[in-house]
This record gives structure tokens, C-alpha cells and sequence, in this order.
């Protein structure tokens, strides 16, 4: 059996190291994401831009689910590792991916058999819900992958091959894009074929996190698996706080779509979504760094090493301080040229999301110190207290200003209601890592 990739001492140089692979796997998949969206503006409409974000708040249910078996799991197996319970990891593991499996499954066929009713209720207009109903359909088909892909991201970075599962990301994104561009451009396919490119672009990590877990040559691989119950409830638990996360965008979305299909209608949806999807490519850093660093937390709780997890916690933190200065000045300076990408400069749709831009940037400032707080305590089992601050950060205050600042301030509203709710939420993590300091051991 070959040393374990965690059992090591953490620098920051060898942290940040580590964590490259995942960063850039998730900048990777951020950046084709947005490509994605470009595709479907550029080369079909504005309106199927808008129908992607009204079907939005399913696809964050399902990345959800997905997500919380992955980061739970995640915390679960690394941490037995760490105590030395190798062969249990693999079982559960196993377990994990199994059941993952089954949910996409199971809801993939209960997705299609209600399609139509599903869509209506998600706030589509008449104009929308053909774009709608094409591009729900098709994903919901190839549902096991994405829930297997979701899977494999987190955990080869476990496995300790953060590189392998950024080179399958990146060839996920490759092929994805050029199969958006045959499908879009060349067979006319419209936002089916955008669907489409995604979907086989889920499938490539997805076999290939198959074949390389079953070959069983690394400290994690596929075994005869133990249904344990506990295991399941326990990642579950532990991975909750991304799922509320993800069901907090999912509510957030649908907001921001009847918000402003109220205010501004098709157009100011397609620049919500204009905006949203620029914020996740920006919000990428942030994100594969706390996963690409939680395997690492994880282990050194398990072995108690307070010394070691203490340097590692100096070591995030100074990244994250410096991370968010970058990406803020980013923002606030390509915020226009960004908008540029997915409509012309003379379109009310560019104008409506020019001016947010510059006041939705703010948040960028304390966002990446709101998510990897959540993650830390994922990693820690402290799927409790991460759950409720994905909970306070999204359902409480950035639903509660979406709501409340349009009221007040009309569509400029829309835009304050991310910085105002990541600045509240920073002064929470911070005071919440402060009391939790001598429970965790960092």
C-alpha cells in the first residue's frame, strides 16, 4: 500500500501545492461553464440564456445531493483514513458512490415523467418554456454521471490524484465545448445541443472515476462494500451545509428570475443570469480551494496533530485575505467587458447588467472567507455548524434581500442584496471560527 498523500508535513507553499490541482480543475469548470452560456447567447438567443436560469434552481437540487454525499463522504472517509481505518474508508466509499448511482437514477426517471409540470411551476413564461422544457429534458438523462462526476471531484483529491481529476476535468470541458459548438452551430440543435455537450461532457469523468477506482492500486478503491446506515446518515449530515447551500442558490435563483421578470422581464432575466454565472466563475477560486484543502483538515483532525492543523489554518487563511483582494479588483474592473461577451453593448440586456456589475462586486470581498469557513467545518464533522451558516448566508440574508432592497431601491436592489449579505455573514464565520478554535484544534 503506498504512503498516504495527507500524512505529511503542510507548508503553505506545499498546501497551496496540493490545492493547485482542484483550483484549477474548478477555475477550469467555471470557465467552460460560462463558455457554455456564451455558446447558447451568441449563437441561439437571449431568451434561451434566460430559460437556463429559470430551469436553474433543479440543476442546484440535483448538484446538491451530489455535492453533500461528496463533501460529507469526503470528511468521513478521510478522517477514518487518518485513524488508521483503511479498509473501512474503502468500504464506505464504495458504499457512497453506490448510492450515488441509485439517486440519479431514481430521480432522473421521476424528473422526465414530470417534466412539464416541474418547468410551469419553475416561473417560465410562454416564450421560455420550450428553451425550458429541451434543456431540462436532456439533463436529466444523463443525471448518473453528473451525480457521479460530482462524486469523483472530491474524492480524487482524497485518493491524493488532484492532477488526474483536473485532467478530467479539463478534458470534460474540451469536449464539452467542442460538442456545444457541432451541436449548436453546425446541426442546429439550439439549446438541446447545448444540453447535450454537457451531458457527454459529465460522462468522461464519470467512466473514467470508474475505471481508475475499480483497478484497486491506490489507497482508495472500490471494495466489497458494507451497508452501513450510519455511514450514509453521517455523510449526509456532515455534507448538509452544501446541500442547504445548494438549495439556498436554488431559492436565490428562482427569486432573482420572478424578481426580475416583475421589474424588468425576459431582459432583466437574462442579465440576472449574466451576472450569476460570472459570479460562479469568479466564486471557482474560492471553492476549489476549500475542497482542495478539506482532505487535508480532515486527516489532520483525525490524527490530532494540533500542531500541524494549527499551521495549516494560518496557511488558508493568509491565502484567502490575499485571493480576495484579487478577485474584487477583477470584478470591478472586467465586469464590462464580461457583460460584452453574452450581449452586444448596444442591448438593453447589456446595459441592465453593466449597471450591476460594480456594486454586485463587493461581495467578492467576503464570499471566499464565507465559503471556506462552511467547508472547514464540514471537513472537521462539523456538518452542524456549517449547515447553519450556509442556512444564515442564503436562505436568511441573501433571500431576505432579494426580497426586501428591490422594494426599496428597485432593480439597484437586486444588485446590494449579495454584498450586504456576504459582509453580514463575514463578521458570523469570523466570530464562529473564533469560539470553535479550541473544539477543532486549529
Amino acid at each position: 500500500m503506498p504512503a498516504n498523500a495527507l500524512d505529511r508535513e503542510w507548508t503553505a507553499g506545499s498546501l497551496f501545492r496540493f490545492a493547485l490541482p482542484t483550483i484549477v480543475m474548478m477555475l477550469f469548470m467555471g470557465l467552460y461553464t460560462l463558455v457554455d452560456t456564451i455558446f447558447v447567447a451568441q449563437l441561439v438567443n437571449t431568451d434561451a440564456l434566460s430559460s437556463i436560469n429559470i430551469v436553474c434552481p433543479v440543476l442546484n437540487v440535483l448538484v446538491g445531493l451530489g455535492t453533500m454525499l461528496a463533501t460529507g463522504g469526503n470528511a468521513l472517509i478521510s478522517r477514518k483514513m487518518g485513524e488508521g481505518k483503511e479498509k473501512e474508508a474503502r468500504e464506505d466509499f464504495t458504499l457512497l458512490i453506490l448510492t450515488g448511482i441509485v439517486t440519479g437514477s431514481v430521480i432522473s426517471m421521476i424528473g422526465i415523467a414530470r417534466l412539464d409540470p416541474l418547468v410551469s411551476a419553475l416561473g417560465a413564461s410562454p416564450l421560455l418554456f420550450p428553451y425550458c422544457r429541451d434543456y431540462l429534458l436532456v439533463l436529466f438523462c444523463f443525471l448518473p454521471a453528473n451525480m457521479l462526476q460530482t462524486l469523483f471531484a472530491n474524492l480524487f483529491v482524497t485518493a491524493g490524484k488532484p492532477g488526474l481529476g483536473l485532467c478530467l476535468s479539463v478534458l470534460a470541458g474540451v469536449a464539452n465545448l467542442v460538442l456545444d459548438y457541432v451541436f449548436i452551430a453546425l446541426y442546429r440543435l439550439g439549446i438541446r445541443g447545448a444540453a447535450l455537450g454537457t451531458g457527454f461532457g459529465y460522462l468522461i469523468p464519470a467512466m473514467a472515476g470508474l475505471v481508475y477506482f475499480a483497478r484497486g492500486k491506490g489507497s482508495l478503491s472500490f471494495t466489497r462494500p458494507r451497508v452501513r446506515w450510519r455511514v450514509l446518515r453521517e455523510a449526509c449530515l456532515n455534507g448538509s451545509s452544501e446541500m442547504v447551500s445548494q438549495l439556498a442558490t436554488a431559492v436565490t435563483t428562482f427569486l432573482y428570475n420572478l424578481t426580475m421578470m416583475d421589474l424588468l422581464g425576459e431582459d432583466g432575466v437574462a442579465a440576472i443570469t449574466i451576472l450569476i454565472y460570472s459570479q460562479f466563475l469568479l466564486n471557482t477560486l474560492y471553492l476549489g480551494f476549500s475542497i482542495g484543502v478539506a482532505p487535508v483538515i480532515g486527516f489532520l483532525y483525525g490524527t490530532g496533530n494540533r500542531v500541524r492543523q494549527k499551521r495549516v489554518f494560518r496557511s488558508n487563511m493568509g491565502f484567502l485575505a490575499g485571493a480576495s483582494g484579487v478577485i474584487f479588483l477583477l470584478s470591478l474592473l472586467g465586469g464590462s467587458p464580461m457583460v460584452r461577451l453574452f450581449a452586444a453593448d448596444t442591448s438593453r440586456v447589456y446595459e441592465i447588467a453593466a449597471q450591476g456589475f460594480p456594486v454586485f462586486s463587493f461581495g467578492f470581498l467576503f464570499c471566499g472567507f464565507n465559503i471556506f469557513a462552511s467547508s472547514m467545518f464540514t471537513a472537521l464533522s462539523g456538518g452542524r455548524i456549517s449547515a447553519v451558516l450556509s442556512f444564515l448566508r442564503t436562505f436568511v440574508l441573501l433571500s431576505g434581500g432579494i426580497l426586501y432592497f428591490p422594494r426599496l431601491l428597485g432593480p439597484t436592489g437586486i444588485w446590494l442584496a449579495v454584498p450586504v449579505a456576504e459582509g453580514v455573514m463575514f463578521l458570523v464565520s469570523l466570530v464562529c471560527l473564533m469560539h470553535y478554535r479550541e473544539k477543532y484544534r486549529y
